[in-house]
Parts: C-alpha cells; sequence; structure tokens
C-alpha cells in the first residue's frame, strides 16, 4: 500500500471531528478535562439538566476526591471471612463470596472508598431550575484542538452563550456567560454539594446532615468554600463573581460574567477565566500537534471517516480521562462505575497507546501508584503465601483488593505492570532507558516473583501451569475448574521474558533487584489445544458451546501480545469458530480492537477492519467519542473501548516487531492513501 508521506494538516484533521450537538443528547454529554479534573456538562456548558441525564449522569470529578463511610474505616480485609478453595493438597483463601453473617463488612469494603462528585454547577432563571423544555435553538460543539465547549441556545427569547474549559496544569474550571443585559438580574449560577455515594452518580443528595459546607468571603469577589464528609475534606475557590449567597442546604447562588471554580484537597489555586482558556488553548495545541496522526481522509472505504472520527476523539477523551496519577477507572472521571474504583486489568487497555503515539509521559503519571502499594500488593500476596507482589483487580488509591466474586480470583492484571513498563521503556532514547530501569526495578523483580510462585509443576510432565483457583479474562468459568487458560500462560511466559530482559539490564547498571528469582519460563506447560482449536482452558472441551460469550480471551494469546508458541493454523481456525459461533453482543467495547491485533498477526487485515468496526451493541460509538455499551445502564461510557481501539491502530498502521508498514489494511485499493506521524509500531 502506498503511503504519502506529506505533512498531516493537524488543525484541519482535528477540528473536522470537533463534536456537535443541535439537541439534548443525554447519551452525550460533553467533557473538559486534565487527567486529574474533569467537567461533564449539558448543552448548557453547565449542569443545569442534571436531574434529566440519569443514563450519563453530570458530575464534576477528580483523582484526589474520594469518600469513605465511616462504617467502612473500622475494617479491614482481616475481617472478610474468606471462602476457602483446595487444590492439590494446597489451601486458598480468597475474599470472593459474601459468607453469612459477615455480608454487611463485605459489601462496605467493596463499596468504600468510592469516587466523589465535587460538585454541581448550573444555570438558574430567576432563581429557579431550568428545565429542557425552557431550551431552544440549541447549538454546542466541543472545539477539540482548544479543548473549549461553546454552547449557544435560546431561553425566554434570550440567547445565551457559554464558554467552558479546563485549566491543563491545575484543577480549575472556567466559565464565561454572554447574555443580554436584561438578563443580568434573572440569570445566575449556583454550586451545590452532595454526600458522598458508591453509586453511579457518586451524589447522595437525601443526607444533608451528614456532611458540612462553610464558606468565607475572601476579597474581590473571591469566596472559599471548605467542605467535610466525615474523615474527607477538599476546598473549593471561587473567583471572580458579583455576589455568592446561601440558597439551601449545601446551595450557593452567585452572578458573574466569567469566573473560575477550583478544587483541592489542600488550597486551591486563584486564576482568571482569560488565564484558564489560555491555558487550555496551548496545552491542547501542544498534545495534538506533539504526538501521532493518521488522515484517512484519501482512503475510499466508506468507513474511513467514522474509523478517522472514533480515532480523534479516543485520543481526546483519554488524555482528558485515562492520564492521571492513578489508573483509570473504566468511566473514567466522568461517573462511578463499580463504586468508582479503577480495574487493574483495564490499565494497559485504556493506556497503553499512550507510548506508540508519542505520549509516553500521559501513561508514566499513573506508573509511581504502583510504587506507592507494593506494600499492600505484597501483603496481598502473602495472604495465600506467595512471595513478591499480587497486584489487585478493582481496587482504591490505597491500594487494598475489594471483596468480590471474580476480582480476587482474576490473574491477567498481572504482567500487565510489565508490558507497560516496556512499552515506555521503548518510547525513550538509549541514553535514559537505563534510568527507567533502575527506578522500577523492585516492581519488576517482586512482580515476577510472585508469577513465577504462581505457577505450579506437573510432577508427570515437568512442566509449569497455572493451575486452580482462578478466573480466566473471560469471566464465565468457575474457579475450581481452569487450568492453563491460553491468554494467561501465554501472557505469563511474556511477562516473565520482559522480566528476565530488564533483571539482566539492572544487573549490568549495578542495580540488582531486591532480590532474583527463578526463572522457570522456558518450562511452562504447552498451550492446550482440543478438536484442533484453542480453547478458554485446558479444562474447558465445550468454550463454543456452552461458553461462547464475554471474552474469547484464547484469541489475546496471539495479537495482543506475540507468541512464538502459538501454532498460527490453530489460531486461525480459533477465530473463524469464534467469529461462527460466538454472541457478538456479549463482547465488551475493547474486544473488537484485540480481535483485530490477532487478526492483524494472522495476516488478514480485511477481517481485521470488518472486526474492528463491527456494528454490535457494545461496539458503539456516541457523537461525543464515547463507547456506549448498549444495554448496560451502569456503563454509559466505556474507555477501554476507546484506548484499545488505538492500541490496535498503532499496530495496524505501523506494524510490530519486524513487521511494518500498514499491515491491518487490506491492500485491495479501498485504504489507499492514509497519511501517519509519529505512530510507533507495537515494539514486539
Amino acid at each position: 500500500m502506498l503511503l504519502l508521506f506529506i505533512m498531516i494538516d493537524r488543525e484541519a484533521l482535528i477540528k473536522r471531528h470537533c463534536p456537535v450537538l443541535t439537541e439534548i443528547d443525554t447519551h452525550s454529554p460533553l467533557t473538559v478535562g486534565n487527567g486529574e479534573l474533569a467537567f461533564t456538562a449539558d448543552v448548557t456548558g453547565f449542569q443545569t439538566l442534571y436531574d434529566e441525564y440519569e443514563i450519563f449522569p453530570l458530575c464534576t470529578m477528580s483523582q484526589w476526591g474520594w469518600h469513605t463511610s465511616p462504617a467502612a474505616l473500622e475494617y479491614s480485609l482481616d475481617d472478610v471471612v474468606m471462602t476457602r478453595y483446595s487444590h492439590k493438597g494446597k489451601e486458598f483463601n480468597y475474599a470472593s463470596l459474601p459468607q453469612p453473617g459477615n455480608e454487611n463488612i463485605y459489601h462496605l469494603l467493596r463499596h468504600n472508598p468510592h469516587r466523589l462528585n465535587l460538585a454541581r454547577i448550573s444555570l438558574l432563571w430567576e432563581g429557579n431550575k431550568i428545565k429542557s423544555t425552557d431550551l431552544f435553538s440549541i447549538y454546542q460543539m466541543l472545539d477539540l484542538y482548544s479543548g473549549i465547549i461553546s454552547s449557544e441556545f435560546t431561553l425566554f427569547n434570550n440567547i445565551i452563550q457559554i464558554q467552558t474549559c479546563c485549566a491543563k496544569n491545575s484543577n480549575v474550571l472556567g466559565f464565561s456567560i454572554t447574555a443580554p443585559a436584561r438578563c443580568t438580574c434573572r440569570l445566575s449560577v449556583c454550586i451545590s454539594f452532595p454526600y458522598g455515594s458508591y453509586l453511579k452518580n457518586a451524589s447522595d443528595w437525601e443526607s444533608p446532615s451528614l456532611h458540612t459546607t462553610d464558606i468565607s468571603s475572601l476579597n474581590n469577589g473571591d469566596y472559599m468554600i471548605n467542605r467535610c464528609l466525615d474523615n474527607d475534606k477538599y476546598n473549593v475557590l471561587i473567583c471572580g463573581v458579583e455576589y455568592l449567597k446561601n440558597i439551601g442546604e449545601h446551595m450557593f447562588e452567585f452572578t458573574g460574567n466569567s469566573f473560575t471554580v477550583s478544587f483541592s484537597e489542600n488550597t486551591p489555586e486563584k486564576h482568571s477565566f482569560e488565564q484558564v482558556e489560555i491555558d487550555s488553548i496551548k496545552s491542547w495545541y501542544y498534545f495534538w500537534n506533539k504526538g501521532g496522526a493518521v488522515d484517512f481522509s484519501a482512503a475510499k472505504d466508506p468507513r474511513a471517516h467514522e474509523l478517522e472520527r472514533r480515532v480523534i476523539l479516543s485520543q481526546y477523551l483519554t488524555a482528558v480521562q485515562c492520564s492521571g496519577s492513578l489508573p483509570p477507572q473504566e468511566t473514567g472521571l466522568s461517573c462511578n462505575s463499580w463504586y468508582g474504583k479503577f480495574h487493574l486489568e483495564m490499565h494497559i487497555i485504556h493506556a497503553g497507546w499512550f507510548p506508540l503515539w508519542g505520549h509516553s509521559d500521559f501513561l508514566s503519571k499513573s506508573l509511581p501508584w504502583y510504587k506507592s502499594v507494593l506494600c499492600k500488593a505484597k501483603e496481598n500476596a502473602k495472604r495465600n503465601n506467595f512471595p513478591g507482589v499480587r497486584w489487585p483487580k478493582m481496587a482504591g488509591p490505597e491500594g487494598y483488593d475489594s471483596p468480590s466474586w471474580i476480582a480476587t480470583l482474576l490473574i491477567w492484571q498481572q504482567p500487565h505492570i510489565l508490558y507497560m513498563l516496556e512499552l515506555i521503556r521503548c518510547s525513550l532514547p538509549e541514553n535514559k532507558q537505563k534510568a527507567f530501569i533502575d527506578e522500577y526495578s523492585e516492581v519488576v523483580s517482586e512482580t515476577a516473583k510472585f508469577m513465577h510462585s504462581f505457577m505450579q509443576k506437573n510432577k508427570h510432565t515437568g512442566f509449569y501451569q497455572l493451575t486452580p483457583p482462578l478466573i480466566p479474562a473471560q469471566e464465565e468459568h468457575a474457579p475450581d475448574d481452569v487450568t492453563d487458560p491460553v491468554f494467561e500462560l501465554s501472557y505469563w511466559r511474556f511477562g516473565l521474558e520482559i522480566a528476565e530482559k530488564w533483571e539482566s539490564a539492572a544487573d549490568s547498571s549495578g542495580a540488582k533487584p531486591a532480590q532474583c528469582y527463578e526463572s522457570n519460563n522456558t518450562k511452562l506447560n504447552n498451550l492446550p489445544v482440543i478438536d484442533g482449536l484453542y480453547p478458554a482452558h485446558g479444562n474447558c472441551p465445550d468454550t463454543f458451546g456452552a461458553f461462547n460469550k464475554d471474552h474469547p480471551s484464547m484469541l489475546y494469546a496471539y495479537g495482543f501480545i506475540p507468541n512464538d508458541e502459538v501454532d498460527t493454523s490453530v489460531m486461525s481456525a480459533t477465530v473463524d469458530k469464534v467469529l461462527e459461533c460466538w454472541d457478538m453482543n456479549s463482547l465488551w467495547g475493547w474486544d473488537f480492537a484485540l480481535i483485530a491485533m490477532t487478526l492483524t498477526r494472522l495476516g488478514r487485515p480485511e477481517a481485521a477492519i470488518d472486526v474492528l468496526l463491527m456494528d454490535t451493541s457494545k461496539n458503539k460509538y456516541t457523537k461525543s467519542g464515547n463507547n456506549f455499551q448498549q444495554g448496560r445502564d451502569d456503563l454509559p461510557l466505556y474507555l477501554p473501548g476507546n484506548g484499545s481501539l488505538l492500541l490496535a491502530l498503532a499496530m495496524m498502521l505501523e506494524g510490530y516487531g519486524e513487521t511494518s508498514g500498514t499491515v491491518g489494511f487490506p491492500n485491495n485499493g479501498m485504504w489507499d492513501g492514509i497519511i501517519t506521524e509519529g505512530i510507533s509500531p507495537l515494539p514486539y
């Protein structure tokens, strides 16, 4: 396929995909943010229609804004009655199933801590709520190139214009209101504060007595608000308003043509609207012009424009929601999913694309968290007498594993940190790689130490296996049944290869890890094959009958990762079987991208494109670009879908390992003229 080596007009590329709303769309509110703070707005540019957005809540969320119910502070995992499992004479204990009499503690720890909706900021008309039926002539656009939402609408025969933005380098929102002079005394802003909740909207508006909101006037129209929810506190600074008055419990009204709202655990920073606006414009200009880009406009395939739209919007959304100091939750900083906790098995799916598209720093910001919770992860491993660190699946900022009938038994999150570190290492200049390896040598060695110890030696074959109790990425299997899941067994081998490479590099630089581990990488069991196909795991002959739903994770043993152990003819037949019999509506948003990666390695690019853009219920992308999981009201957006798309496209556009070029696109004349800049191939 011919690639045109000309410069992409980045601004034109980005701006042709700016979301535009001309009516209320409760599935597509627009979000501004910086990875640490995000504000999701309705068509007014505020959260005016909060009560009408039930599917996709309008929240203001941060990486540091968490709440813990007082009752949960009295307990830890030591107070949970564990579920006991046994395998070949060994006993294992996991906080997997709530036990009679212990259910309250189980659910308290599962629900806490939870992310907090910091505030609702909305418009009022004559001191009253505004309803959707009051709005006419709606026109709203998110300028992706500047990160600014411009909203225009008619309210009681008055044309109102709003600008909404977020600073890049501080947790500050900026708002500008332009309205006729006759509206001055009638249009105002309300900021209100909820109590914490583990529910999707992260808000409890029915418990005003459980939290406090204290306000003090500063100088020149600035007001400080101090919030206290049990043991959790934060502060809000409002700057540039004409007056502020209390209009109810935890509710305040003010007016101002341009103002800012700053949030902080400590002392909020003061900024003007103009400063926030300029910061947003500069930072997004830098983002779009520094990183990788792809232009599909010359392609003849009718799906090319939609693919390009998804690429641009996925870059924006994951930069806003998945590039902060903590691993992202599956709904980012938009609303709560699984109580606002993040799922480590999704970390690389959200954010693995960053180093490949020239944004290694966006992934790097969350990796120090792994070092900060090493002690907790060691305790997690020690609970079942394993050395090293066992990374939790579902956790809050403190790193404790949450009780769960699935999460505590999942293992495919374990090698992720190794793969993410390796992706960043490969993106660094050679003279910076050793320092990076030294910085994370303990994380790598302790991760590998657990992986080594988790394998069990088969006395008859001499090979090492992954044995019960465990749950694979396809979460349909009973933990007592699973032996040698194809993906996890392959990922274990690949992860240990990375760890060995890092240990050798650390040794040569004089930064020997805390404790070496004995490698059994070359002795891992062969991948199971049943009837000429790769099954979900070695004890699952009915993979394509009773278990033909959820993630077809056996396919990811060759695609997401390289794998010399895979028989490509068997893998190709397995893909065909999945495409023939799988319940495609049960796939999740990220499955389509990973299947496309497998088809790309198999040399089947036409099928890869077909799967990547398959029209199914969970491969939908709204006007705002969010991957909506249709049929799941708990997931109005699903950012692993956005992140995985970009991860797959790096491979499909630039290749992998020694294979280069647009290997994921068919050479049929329909995709000629693709232009790429600044995208790196998958290194393996």
